[in-house]
């Protein structure tokens, strides 16, 4: 049965807690700017909340911690999981506001990252979280940015209140194969997290609308697929009766807030199952596409437990595979990328020591050198070392004369590795031989030295703002 032992002290159940909560992935800003308000504290930057780095090199928010570490749930990844011999601890509502609170006075943190193990059930584990939001809100006027992981199974009206209590509300999907999902979650399954997952999208769009926003979130310049998805814009505004959406309203008295202005994520196990690069990346795409997500998250499975399903313990985290998904993720938003272009069945992973858009262009040098003064926008997006920035200065800047690879520096285009693509007036930068295999041995050197650091990143040292902590 689940207790909250009184005899740990707060900085030791924080030392737990936090340490536990590094696994779940937030390394984002809030993309929320809300303005202090009289009576209230904190406001919401939406140059978002503070980082630091885990000892595994991952990025993460401070305050982030687990209202528990107990759980019910046995998920074979998870250092948490009830089979696990691991220090156990619990907040109770009233210590995470007060936390929340004193840390922020400090300005140590700008908002707090909320998950938890189930106790009990995911229901009496939720009804807990939103509890502190609530306080959060009413009782102690927090203003700040709140992210809640909200937990698959629950009541609708408890995912409701979460919504319209946080800034964020993220379901963790952990895998992109039904199959993984069964064998290293069997306490999950798709439909729980699928189905608040469309409610959530479809609550957020209905906000959104009535404020007089556009419906989705996500825009991209280059990104022409996500207009046209299967996220109808006007089932929206033709809900019927049988239309999935959340319930409108949360009973916290006179507290009137946005539901989850800042939309919703996911997260993905990056190593732990069997699904290839391109497996993950068109499950992203359809999140996209169908729930509008605001991120796809993606976690390099650290080998901590002992299980002869999990790579073993001493494997080394797959960090360089995570980057190059989370390069692929951003090509898929703003670049106008799909899956498919990327990768396919024949060949289903990305080349690690090539980002994925240098890999794309080897494998599409048909298409190139392309030329400056007359390439399409869309097409200098494609490009390797030129961004959607860097394109529109390109665009713009030709109209009044011509450019070379002087303007084109200036301009912030990253000419070690466009220059092998590219021409300026009919010429390339160097005499360089359009070929794959000696493009791609040059850029394996230039991207030598950012690798290794990736790859070695878990080797730095975690920095804490908890050491010196002290209640008073």
């Amino acid at each position: 049965m689940y207790e909250i032992k009184t005899s740990m002290t707060t900085e030791e159940k924080l030392e737990i807690l936090a340490d536990a909560a590094k696994y779940d992935v937030a390394c984002t800003s809030s993309g929320v700017d809300r303005k202090g308000k009289k009576g209230e504290l904190g406001n919401c930057r939406a140059a978002g909340v503070c980082h630091t780095f885990a000892s595994d090199g991952r990025c993460i928010s401070l305050l982030k911690i687990l209202m528990t570490n107990h759980c019910i749930y046995d998920c074979k990844y998870c250092i948490n999981r009830c089979s696990n011999d691991v220090p156990r601890a619990a907040f109770t509502p009233e210590e995470i506001c007060d936390l929340t609170v004193e840390f922020y006075k400090r300005n140590y943190i700008e908002g707090l990252f909320l998950s938890s193990g189930i106790v009990k059930s995911p229901g009496h584990t939720m009804e807990l979280m939103c509890r502190v939001l609530e306080k959060l809100r009413t009782e102690y006027h927090f203003n700040g940015y709140i992210h809640i992981k909200a937990i698959p199974g629950v009541p609708d009206e408890l995912i409701a209140k979460a919504g319209y209590l946080a800034d964020r509300v993220s379901i963790n999907m952990e895998f992109a194969g039904d199959d993984s999902l069964k064998k290293f979650a069997p306490n999950k399954n798709f439909k729980t997290i699928i189905n608040p997952m469309e409610k959530i999208s479809n609550t957020i769009a209905l906000h959104r609308l009535a404020i007089g926003k556009d419906a989705r979130m996500e825009r991209s310049t280059g990104n022409r697929y996500l207009e046209n998805s299967i996220f109808n814009i006007k089932r929206i505004e033709e809900a019927g009766e049988g239309y999935k959406q959340l319930p409108a309203s949360i009973s916290s008295g006179n507290l009137k807030r946005a539901f989850a202005p800042a939309g919703q994520s996911t997260q993905m196990i990056i190593g732990a199952g069997t699904e290839t690069d391109y497996e993950l990346l068109q499950t992203t795409q359809r999140l996209y596409q169908d729930y509008d997500l605001k991120r796809v998250f993606y976690s390099a499975y650290v080998p901590l437990n002992d299980d002869p399903a999990l790579p073993a313990i001493g494997t080394p985290v797959p960090l360089l595979r995570e980057h190059r998904l989370y390069q692929a993720d951003w090509l898929l938003r703003y670049y106008g990328f799909r899956a498919g272009e990327l990768l396919s069945e024949e060949k289903p992973d990305f080349n690690e020591q090539l980002d994925p858009k240098c890999d794309w262009a080897l494998r599409h040098l048909d298409i190139f050198p392309v030329e400056i003064m007359t390439a399409s926008f869309e097409l200098l997006l494609r490009v390797p070392g030129i961004g959607p920035t860097g394109a529109k200065r390109i665009v713009s800047s030709r109209r009044y004369g011509s450019l070379n690879y002087e303007h084109l520096k200036k301009m912030g285009i990253v000419l070690k590795r466009a220059h092998y693509f590219i021409t300026c007036n009919g010429k390339m930068m160097y005499k360089t031989p359009v070929e794959e295999n000696y493009i791609t041995r040059e850029l394996t050197v230039v991207n030598r030295k950012e690798n290794w650091e990736i790859v070695h990143r878990n080797q730095y040292e975690q920095m804490s703002l908890f050491d010196d902590y002290k209640l008073g």
